[in-house]
């Protein structure tokens, strides 16, 4: 009896652990956050929150976001947005927990690698008597908002709080962002290791259909010099220039789809290498933080990003991208083989034991962001902390938690019934 009731524990914790949460809904539920709730959607940055494990998002009402975004360009204000995305858990008790007083909390906008110094971390202090302050992580930043209440908490996995007005770090917002008129594709590219994939585009032409497309929303996935060397690459050559400019059209996609889109994409992406005649579209898979192209045929790491700016996103990738439509079919599994008969009784065979399932391989996480540089205004460099290593135990992954309590279950009702 004991074990079934550890057992239905477990199995409790497990449901809670992989909780998943979703911003969009979760802001759906209070109108005076609808325009925030729309401009996380529109930069993509919804996607981005929904597939962090542990989270807190920063939320100030309509009319502090209409001010923020009728001075700015849609990349300016998805840079300021990252910044009220804290991946790390604050719920209210925390915020007034904090060690030493003051800390400093790594935002998505760290992540981007746009970020110089400590710009993409936030301070928050506790200023006593009830008050909570927040500010830009560089050294003597004003601590201009304040925290105000907390909206929705799903604890150690999402936490909504409401603050006074939005954080504003140094250079986010004032930073001239590229139009796609304005940005060079080919220079980008080049730059990025991917030249013989740049000149072949402008070689064919595709480059102007790329700039076309990229006024509403373009996503490039340009292989490096070295995938084209690859063995399995077919000799570009003997392609018809139809045949080139489709390949080359199947490592776009006609809308904006940062990596935080891409992670979060079930159904296949259409390319714009689609059309009637044939699909020409990409299944996207993950495995942590590694996100994967599947054509049918082959499949290739998205390796880095070149430039995300909305509405604008390169990537690079390992292989070059072949279409089942223009390379042939997928390989079939090999058929089962016929039973061999005997005219006489032979000494049966024990079959060999089927292969044991490799265990499972978690990606490592992601390699350490730059130390803070500063501390908060008026506090002490040495009161400083990044909360991001101060909740160790929130990061534990649902795949590995549910491993280890179904284990753990399992032995202890095996031991209660052989006993």
């Amino acid at each position: 009896m004991g074990a079934m009731r550890l057992l239905l524990l477990s199995l409790s914790l497990i449901a809670i652990a992989t909780e998943a949460h979703n911003i969009t809904d979760i802001l759906s539920g209070f109108p005076e956050y609808s325009l925030f709730n729309s401009y996380l959607s529109q930069t993509k940055l919804a996607d981005e929150i929904n597939t962090h494990q542990t989270i807190t998002v920063l939320v100030f009402d309509n009319a502090a976001m209409s001010s923020l975004a009728a001075k700015h360009p849609l990349s300016a204000v998805k840079n300021a947005l990252s910044l009220h995305v804290l991946l790390d858990y604050f719920d209210a008790s925390k915020l007034h927990q904090i060690p030493k007083g003051t800390a400093l909390s790594t935002t998505l906008y760290q992540t981007t690698g746009n970020s110089d110094g400590n710009v993409g971390f936030v301070n928050i202090t506790d200023l006593k008597g009830g008050k909570v302050g927040f500010g830009s992580g560089v050294a003597g930043s004003a601590l201009d908002s304040t925290y105000t209440k907390e909206v929705k908490k799903i604890p150690y996995n999402i936490s909504v709080i409401e603050i006074s007005q939005p954080i504003i770090a140094p250079g986010v917002l004032t930073a001239p962002a590229p139009t796609a008129s304005d940005m060079n594709i080919t220079a980008l590219l080049e730059k990025a290791g991917c030249k013989t994939f740049a000149s072949l585009i402008v070689t064919t032409g595709v480059l102007k259909v790329y700039q076309t497309a990229a006024e509403k929303g373009l996503t490039l996935f340009a292989p490096n010099d070295e995938a084209f060397k690859a063995d399995k690459v077919p000799d570009l050559s003997k392609l018809t220039n139809a045949e080139v400019v489709t390949l080359l059209q199947y490592h776009a996609v006609p809308s904006y789809s940062p990596v935080g889109a891409l992670k979060t994409t079930k159904d296949p992406i259409s390319t714009m290498a689609t059309s009637a005649a044939g699909k020409y579209d990409l299944t996207v898979t993950t495995s942590g933080d590694e996100v994967t192209l599947q054509t049918g045929l082959d499949s290739s790491r998205v390796a880095r990003t070149v430039i995300d700016s909305t509405p604008i996103c390169i990537f690079t990738v390992d292989n070059v991208l072949l279409p089942v439509e223009l390379f042939g079919k997928a390989p079939s599994p090999a058929p089962a083989g016929e039973p061999v008969t005997s005219p006489s009784p032979s000494p049966s065979v024990s079959a060999p034991e089927p292969a044991k399932a490799p265990s499972p391989i978690f990606s490592p996480p992601a390699p350490p962001t730059e130390s803070p540089e500063g501390a908060a205004p008026g506090e002490a460099a040495s009161q400083s902390e990044k909360s991001t290593s101060g909740n160790a135990a929130v990061d534990v992954k649902a795949p590995a938690l549910l491993v280890a309590l179904v284990t753990v279950s399992a032995t202890v009702v095996l031991s209660s019934l052989l006993s």
